[in-house]
């Protein structure tokens, strides 16, 4: 992980511009603010660990990075965030929430909308910026969830926060094969931390959660596709589902025909039996069987 900024590193009459390039132009596009009669000290590094950015803020001086319409308008890539609280409080604000995140807390916030961040006092946060279409989770459902502190003493949470929180201190250590796979469970824990917390909060319908769960399989799917080991059972034991839901959660082969102009079951099987040999049924019974 590369040291951004270290103040102690910089002139005194040269730290709050130094600080302010490095929090706009290399975190931002964003800018802050904090009191100029106080000395600012800390340091931010930036590291990546396959498509995810990591980024790590410690400072003992109170002050706040937003993001405005404006700045928005400038530069808008199409990002989420998770701020994780490593020591010290932070407070996050967006959509019209708060979210007070104690030590060890994290929550998730969109880069292409206004948000605050503010330290009251000496914090260190772990920021984890990836594209938005990597949480596997509806846009709808989203839009409830930013600034919303997810606990981390139970649950799926309980194992992301300290996993988080480790990748943030031990960047340096990870090999660019490993830091790709890495990044994978990454998100799928955040993903599943994210849904685990939107569930119990009864946001999610039953509807909602077999889409969730649903697009979290496609994402693990196309994380790992160049895994030789991937196919339905580990697909499936990732999940926590029986291979029978995981087939359950996909599109049946007669929709897939349809997408392709043929729309009527019945001539799509005689098509198929005629190439293939098997009605397709058949086909996908003898397939999936020992030695099939």
């Amino acid at each position: 992980m590369a040291i951004l900024i270290r103040t102690s590193d910089v002139p005194p009459e040269e730290l709050r511009d130094a600080w302010r390039a490095v929090v706009c132009d290399t975190l931002g596009p964003l800018d802050f603010r904090s009191d100029p009669d106080i000395p600012l000290r800390g340091e931010i590094a930036a590291g990546q660990l396959g498509p995810v950015n990591v980024g790590r803020v410690e400072t003992s001086t109170p002050h706040s990075v937003y993001r405005t319409p404006g700045l928005i308008r400038r530069d808008g890539p199409e990002l989420f965030r998770v701020a994780l609280t490593m020591s010290g409080q932070a407070c996050l604000l967006q959509d019209g929430r708060t979210a007070r995140l104690r030590p060890g807390e994290f929550t998730v916030y969109d880069f292409t909308r206004p948000y605050e961040l503010a330290y009251d006092s000496g914090v260190q946060l772990a920021v984890f910026s990836f594209p938005r279409e990597m949480l596997a989770l509806p846009g709808g459902l989203m839009a409830r969830l930013t600034a919303v502190p997810v606990r981390t003493d139970t649950g799926t949470a309980a194992l992301a926060a300290p996993l988080l929180r480790r990748v943030a201190l031990d960047m340096d250590g990870y090999r660019p094969a490993s830091a790709a796979r890495l990044s994978a469970v990454v998100m799928n824990l955040i993903t599943a931390a994210v849904a685990e917390h939107a569930d119990q909060a009864g946001s999610l319908s039953a509807e909602s959660r077999e889409q969730t769960l649903l697009m979290r399989i496609h994402a693990f799917i196309e994380q790992n596709l160049g895994d030789s080991d991937l196919a339905p059972g580990p697909v499936a034991a990732a999940h926590y589902i029986s291979v029978r839901y995981l087939y359950r959660l996909f599109t049946p082969v007669s929709a897939v025909a349809a997408r392709w102009g043929m729309p009527d079951p019945a001539h799509f099987n005689r098509l198929f039996k005629r190439t293939y040999g098997l009605p397709p049924a058949e086909y996908r019974r003898v397939s999936l069987a020992p030695g099939g």
